[in-house]
């Protein structure tokens, strides 16, 4: 997410994560957009600059598509929900509403479920200052981290906020001409929007994205830089 459709997002090089988050990796309450190499966008508001990443999740989701929507472990069984272990414990501000995005997406899909757990965590929350507003960093399949800023999350409604970017680390690609009942529409119908919740195909396209567990995800490479940014 951005504040506005021209800011600038950051692309960071090196493996994806999907490892265990450490102390050594959070953030601290002033993060400036200088920390990264700002060379994309990818914009709370519509924007063209985040092309590339979009185009990267909307792959991943074609794939995924074209797969079987349910996989079977071999007895005729649907295979059981993926868990994504996820830590609120560098966004103390915010724990309430990133608990309630979670359970947003916990109600709304059953081949994944998001459970905190700060030992386990793969998915991490963390608060600040940036210029730049919030952002999702990471793989686009459970790993990686959300970072909320203070003034963003004062701004639009703070539950859409968390979910929209939990979209993002669960595979979802913003869609920014949608309607407000598109929750991946994130800031495109504005600041009154306040809806929290994924549409029809927004929930079929994360069931079909985690049918296969973790197995089209990243490498779990421990203390892994992240690849991309996504707001």
């Amino acid at each position: 997410m951005r504040k506005t459709a021209s800011a600038a997002v950051a692309v960071l090089t090196g493996a994806l994560t999907i490892g265990v988050s450490t102390g050594s990796s959070a953030h601290t309450a002033d993060v400036s957009s200088s920390t990264v190499a700002s060379t994309h966008s990818s914009a709370y508001t519509p924007g063209s600059k985040d092309d590339a990443q979009n185009d990267r999740l909307r792959a991943q989701l074609k794939a995924a598509l074209a797969r079987n929507g349910v996989q079977t472990n071999g007895a005729g069984q649907a295979r059981a929900a993926t868990t994504v272990y996820f830590s609120v414990s560098d966004a103390p501000t915010y724990a309430g509403v990133v608990r309630d995005g979670a359970s947003v997406w916990n109600n709304a899909v059953s081949n994944v479920k998001l459970v905190e757990d700060d030992g386990q965590a793969t998915l991490t929350y963390r608060e600040g200052s940036d210029p730049n507003g919030s952002y999702y960093s990471g793989d686009g399949h459970g790993g990686g981290y959300i970072f909320l800023d203070y003034d963003q999350m004062g701004q639009y409604a703070q539950v859409r906020v968390t979910a929209h970017e939990t979209g993002h680390a669960l595979g979802l690609p913003d869609h920014y001409e949608g309607p407000c009942s598109e929750l991946m529409s994130g800031g495109g119908p504005g600041p009154s929007c306040t809806n929290t919740q994924p549409d029809a195909t927004e929930r079929s396209s994360v069931e079909s994205i985690w049918a296969n567990g973790f197995a089209a995800g990243a490498s779990k490479t421990p203390n892994a830089a992240p690849k991309v940014l996504v707001h």
